[in-house]
């Protein structure tokens, strides 16, 4: 919607409310809710927000160790400056349009560079310099449970019920008893400028798979978050709830968020080449390299908490190597789409919990990085990919990631030291907080025994 289409609705009293949003380190929607004339006054202009939504978790609590604010330094605040280009109706919810904000400096003006979507921009604009373009596309997974959170909460996360009772992947007909939650949730979707393509079952009692359509990496992770924070919405007015957790259950298959990716320059796909092997061009085998060369150093931007690494499991279509290979689900890197001109990388590291602008950064830096250094890739792994459990193993914990994060030089040069210390900070306070917690499986396994 353009804002001319918007300023229209507004006079014509179609809109009476303005989501202005920015995206924090989570990958979550925070920010104001404008009503829509007062919207007009600040939407060429900035509003404000205060520092610490860039230095929270997900409890929203304030920790320490943040070199950007903190208690002595007062939590100031940060400009929100909508960007008009991601004006669009929010269909659920009546007279209401939503815009998403870049974040700058309260006192420079200047963006501040370890916001999520800063961080993916810097990158955008260093694939440019070399000659290219970021094309990408996600897919959502996720669970739906009967009742909503807040149902859900009051009863301590117990008895938790999946909308459906077996493995729906693909199923027909256990996803038509689903239609009254997933049929609004991808017309809704569609109606606010998402190219939704698609729904399906995922492998597992109550999980959904969502699909948009690739576009720039920018509209994608925008699409991405915009979609998740949807579904969430239009799950809970259903009385369900919808939750992006990569492990819920111990037993139960965990929920990926698989990456697409490749380059294009003057329209065309860069990584495809008719003259070479499944036609995958010299440059794709350099990107490729790049991924698989610095995975470790990349993995707390696809895998940002403890339990992201829970999902990581044989037999689970969860990778557990980093290694390559082609149409092989095992591997942590597929390569779909041989011999056509839609030839590109899926990446299926990242978990449901990823934050898509620092998740899709992180990988075009890799794969820029192997461009850059011209590296050799690898013969593709054949096989089952889970056989190995030694060699090009995915970090484990997020303590491995985190350190794998702090010692990369190649992120310190593409990201700057200031953001990779911010999320190594991030990484380090969920290690603690999760360290303080004596948990349910502790006290079964020990109280009597131990």
């Amino acid at each position: 919607m353009t804002y001319n289409e918007l300023k229209a609705k507004i006079s014509k009293k179609e809109v009476d409310t303005v989501l202005v949003c920015m995206v924090d380190m989570q990958g979550r929607l925070m920010g104001k809710r404008f009503h829509a004339e007062a919207f007009l006054e600040i939407a060429e202009s900035e509003t404000h927000c205060c520092n610490y939504l860039l230095a929270t978790d997900l409890e929203m609590a304030t920790p320490d160790g943040y070199a950007s604010t903190s208690w002595s330094a007062g939590y100031g605040d940060y400009v929100m400056q909508p960007d008009l280009s991601t004006l669009r109706m929010v269909p659920w919810l009546d007279g209401t349009a939503l815009c998403l904000c870049d974040i700058l400096d309260h006192h420079t003006n200047k963006p501040v560079e370890f916001s999520p979507r800063q961080v993916l921009k810097a990158q955008i604009k260093r694939a440019e310099q070399l000659g290219f373009s970021a094309v990408m596309a996600t897919e959502l997974e996720f669970f739906i449970f009967q009742g909503t959170h807040d149902e859900i909460a009051s009863n301590g996360f117990k008895e938790l019920k999946p909308i459906s009772n077996y493995n729906e992947d693909y199923h027909i007909f256990q996803t038509s008893k689903e239609e009254h939650v997933m049929r609004p949730i991808r017309n809704f979707l569609r109606e606010m400028g998402i190219p939704v393509e698609g729904s399906k079952g995922e492998a597992e009692a109550g999980q959904e798979e969502l699909n948009i359509k690739y576009a720039d990496a920018l509209a994608t992770a925008d699409h991405h978050t915009l979609a998740k924070h949807g579904i969430k919405e239009i799950a809970h007015q259903r009385g369900y709830a919808a939750t992006f957790i990569p492990k819920w259950h111990q037993d139960r298959v965990g929920s990926a968020s698989h990456v697409h990716q490749s380059l294009f320059s003057n329209g065309s796909n860069v990584f495809f080449d008719a003259k070479k092997p499944l036609s995958k061009s010299t440059v794709m085998d350099h990107y490729m390299a790049g991924l698989l060369k610095y995975a470790s150093d990349i993995t707390v931007f696809m895998a940002p908490y403890v339990n992201s690494y829970k999902r990581f499991a044989k037999g689970t279509f969860a990778p557990t190597r980093t290694v390559w290979s082609v149409d092989n689900r095992t591997a942590a890197f597929r390569l779909v789409g041989e011999g056509s001109k839609s030839v590109r990388i899926e990446c299926r590291i990242p978990g449901s919990d990823m934050n898509p602008y620092l998740c899709m950064a992180a990988m075009l830096a890799a794969g820029l990085k192997g461009i850059e250094e011209k590296l050799k890739l690898p013969p593709a792994y054949s096989g089952d990919a889970y056989e190995n459990d030694t060699d090009n193993q995915i970090p484990k914990t997020l303590r491995d990631a985190r350190d794998a994060l702090m010692s990369s030089k190649m992120l310190n040069e593409a990201f700057g030291e200031e953001t990779v210390q911010h999320y190594a900070r991030a990484a380090e306070w969920e290690i603690e907080e999760f360290n303080k917690v004596v948990t349910d499986y502790e006290i079964m396994r020990g109280f009597e025994k131990a």
